[in-house]
């Protein structure tokens, strides 16, 4: 690899800074390709052990040897950000990956739900999450492998199941209900108060316990963390990791496809006006933009085979053609991809990118089997919501302090997996050493309710 491509950073960054591009100090670093597919297994340069990361490893393994994907870099916002980039990378890859980083960079500062998150912590989550793995690393030494695994493994499956909505430290529950509110205007009840009052008497008001959850809560993690009868401070501390570096991750998934397009944006901009840079490398450098924003479906296509990073630069290309740029830093700092989709792209720019599915007939016709541009958000909306899993929520925790799961198959509009649901009652079974249960439908749309005890061998 030339190193080379260094000396360009400063002058990248100027120019970037000249097209009002805003961001935290990134730190630039290369590193070799197994440790590239290690950090976006793991998610983090430093992070928690699991035999689930190592399968992960392998099957990304897999397909880089089969040629489907390839690692030119991979960032880490905060303050400082961590952009890591292949040593295999040539010069004309670094030197557009350093200005799609800067894109990225401008995107994690800026954006509401990145910033929401990161004020609340995360804007340090790489150290965070070292300390994570070192606590975890003494935790096996103390209570030993299995135990400590056990508890990643429930922890790991819940991983989801944060609410954005909440702050990352919350506070407990209110014990008790709060008092009912007197009624207003009532004649008698004022004429009431005016009378002496007996000597010696107070009126009592009587406490009632509130429920547990006061209402269907969302956030798996910090609930079982918290009101798990038996759990042991070592467990709570795993939750409550995995819960934080959730948080973490949510905006990287919740904005990819204008993270990604906007990243794209600009590394385009900036290659273009970027006359410091040598004319052979800039041919270099523009064709494997083309290579990562081109199209990737074909035949019958389905818009989840879509190229987040092609939908997202055709998109912001267009905004900004036809809105202006401040238009379009206004949306990427307001919008998430769903309010992004929603708003901008619409039937017209779908039928231009072939975003809607067609099939092709045995005389060689092309027929489009579904143009509707709601349905179509639909498709490439659905596993936006909530990580992409099920909505479970906590309903109830009963007398004998069975816990009481309800999985919302109306809202969701989709099933669940018998086998992984099983799996996962068993591992939060050991975690809340009570009984488990959750109220579903089965495949005819028909009440069931699945228990922990029929999960546990």
């Amino acid at each position: 690899m030339s190193s080379d491509w260094r000396s360009h950073v400063p002058q990248l960054e100027d120019l970037a800074r000249k097209h009002g591009l805003d961001w935290s100090q990134v730190i630039f670093e290369a590193v070799p390709d197994s440790f590239m597919t290690e950090i976006a297994v793991y998610g983090l340069p430093v992070r928690m052990p699991h035999w689930s990361f190592g399968a992960r490893y392998i099957y990304q393994l897999l397909q880089r040897h089969m040629g489907y994907s390839r690692l030119f870099e991979v960032v880490f916002p905060g303050d400082p950000g961590h952009a890591y980039l292949a040593a295999s990378n040539g010069l004309a890859d670094n030197v557009l990956v350093t200005a799609h980083v800067l894109g990225h960079a401008d995107f994690s500062k800026n954006n509401m739900l990145f910033r929401r998150c990161q004020d609340q912590g995360n804007a340090h989550i790489i150290e965070h999450a070292a300390s994570h793995a070192r606590q975890i690393e003494r935790h096996i030494e103390s209570f030993g492998f299995n135990a400590v695994e056990q508890v990643l493994d429930a922890a790991l499956s819940l991983e989801q199941y944060v609410d954005l909505d909440q702050s990352l430290r919350r506070e407990r529950y209110p014990e008790y209900a709060p008092a009912p509110a007197e009624p207003r205007d009532d004649p008698f009840r004022a004429r009431f108060a005016t009378l002496d009052a007996t000597p010696g008497f107070a009126p009592q008001t009587r406490k009632i316990r509130a429920s547990l959850p006061p209402h269907p809560e969302r956030d798996l993690l910090w609930f079982i963390a918290t009101y798990a009868p038996e759990m042991e401070s070592w467990e709570r501390d795993i939750f409550l990791a995995v819960r934080e570096e959730s948080f973490y991750f949510y905006p990287v998934f919740a904005t990819q496809i204008m993270n990604e397009g906007w990243a794209s944006y600009w590394h385009a901009r900036l290659l273009r006006e970027a006359d410091f840079i040598p004319e052979e490398t800039y041919l270099d450098a523009i064709k494997c933009h083309s290579d990562v924003v081109r199209p990737v479906a074909t035949g019958e296509q389905v818009a989840l085979s879509i190229n987040p990073y092609h939908l997202g630069f055709t998109l912001w290309e267009d905004i900004v053609k036809n809105s202006g740029i401040e238009a379009a830093r206004r949306i990427m700092r307001e919008d998430d991809d769903c309010s992004f989709l929603r708003n901008y792209l619409t039937r017209e720019m779908a039928e231009e990118m072939g975003l809607f599915r067609y099939q092709r007939q045995q005389q060689g016709q092309i027929k489009v089997v579904a143009a509707d541009i709601e349905e179509l958000h639909e498709n490439l909306l659905t596993d936006k919501y909530n990580f992409g899993a099920p909505r479970v929520s906590v309903t109830e925790v009963r007398n004998d302090g069975t816990l009481v799961l309800s999985h919302d198959s109306q809202l969701d509009g989709r099933g669940l997996d018998a086998e992984r649901t099983a799996k996962v009652l068993e591992y939060i079974k050991r975690v809340w050493r009570r009984p488990v249960l959750l109220n579903t439908v089965d495949a005819n749309a028909k009440a069931v309710v699945l228990s922990s005890e029929s999960a546990t061998p």
